[in-house]
């Protein structure tokens, strides 16, 4: 399975972080490798003295598609998720000032937490879905599905135009505004709606 990872697809995160707004949604890709354990801690890497937390809304493939039409785009999954893409965002910048990937920044061990899924039938709108991330009890970031430049439905079309998706792929749907640095000891809990969907110490 891969993570499939969309960058800039909230207008007040691009601003935050000063990037240019893209006409089609920026799209990566994180290994397998860089899911974090369930249970374990997230221990920041050495090569980092800058990691961020990025809370996002999760969609799980469940069944092979390609170039798969908008409008059929929701028979492809049936799971909503939350979880974090965790970023060194000093080796990133590093990297996009040389024009190169960002892989090593996105993709190291551990830089994917993922969170418990829920049936998508749970929730009443998936366009309009709230989702928050709390460091030590206090709300960092807090953002809406209707928010997103591109929804669901339309990255997947979008996505699906490139990779072939396969059962078990996760798509990473991006993050709002309020992106921050970790450090050790910090308690991060992922929320949508009214519902823990994740808790993770640093280490």
């Amino acid at each position: 399975m891969k993570l499939i990872c969309i960058g800039r697809n909230y207008a007040a995160h691009i601003d935050e972080l000063q990037n240019e707004r893209p006409t089609e949604p920026v799209v990566f890709i994180k290994p397998d490798s860089a899911i974090l354990p369930k249970e374990q801690d997230f221990y920041i890497p050495d090569f980092s003295q800058d990691i961020h937390y990025e809370v996002e809304i999760l969609v799980k493939i469940k069944k092979v598609g390609k170039h798969i039409a908008q409008q059929f785009a929701h028979n492809y999954y049936d799971e909503i998720g939350l979880g974090i893409d965790f970023t060194a965002r000093d080796l990133q910048s590093q990297l996009k000032a040389k024009g190169l990937p960002w892989e090593k920044a996105k993709g190291f061990d551990g830089a994917a937490v993922i969170g418990k899924w829920n049936p998508k039938e749970k929730y009443e709108n998936l366009d309009n879905l709230r989702f928050s991330l709390l460091k030590n009890g206090e709300k960092v970031q807090s953002g809406s599905t209707s928010l997103m430049l591109w929804k669901i439905d339309e990255l997947i079309a979008h996505v699906s135009t490139y990779f072939m998706l396969k059962k078990g792929d996760i798509l990473f749907t991006g993050t709002p505004s309020g992106v921050g640095r970790v450090s050790r000891n910090d308690y991060l809990q992922g929320w949508i709606e009214n519902e823990e969907l994740f808790s993770v110490n640093v280490r």
